[in-house]
């Protein structure tokens, strides 16, 4: 049994570990191959990362959670890392997000 600190500790150090591997390891996976595959990607990780601040009084802006997530503005990522999502990923994230 841990305690709460514990526990928190140890989830933070996962959610830095993927934060790692999503950006400097695998910066090749796409944001809209991940949403096809996942359900997520790296803006939702960057938004969740937003509301948590804002949930505890933390201010903070959606391009400020996105930078923090990122490690850069997110406009210099998408420069750096984002290529064109083919018409299959297009359309499977199209299908995948109809109301």
């Amino acid at each position: 049994m841990m305690d709460d600190a514990t526990r928190t500790e140890i989830e933070a150090a996962a959610f830095r570990r993927l934060q790692q591997h999503l950006m400097q390891d695998r910066p090749d996976a796409q944001n809209i191959d991940m949403m096809n595959l996942a359900g997520f990607c790296r803006n939702c990780l960057s938004r969740w990362y937003q509301e948590a601040a804002n949930e505890r009084g933390i201010p903070m802006t959606k391009d400020e959670g996105r930078e923090a997530f990122y490690g850069m503005p997110f406009d210099e990522w998408k420069e750096k890392h984002q290529t064109e999502a083919s018409p299959t990923a297009q359309a499977a994230f199209a299908d995948s997000h109809k109301d």
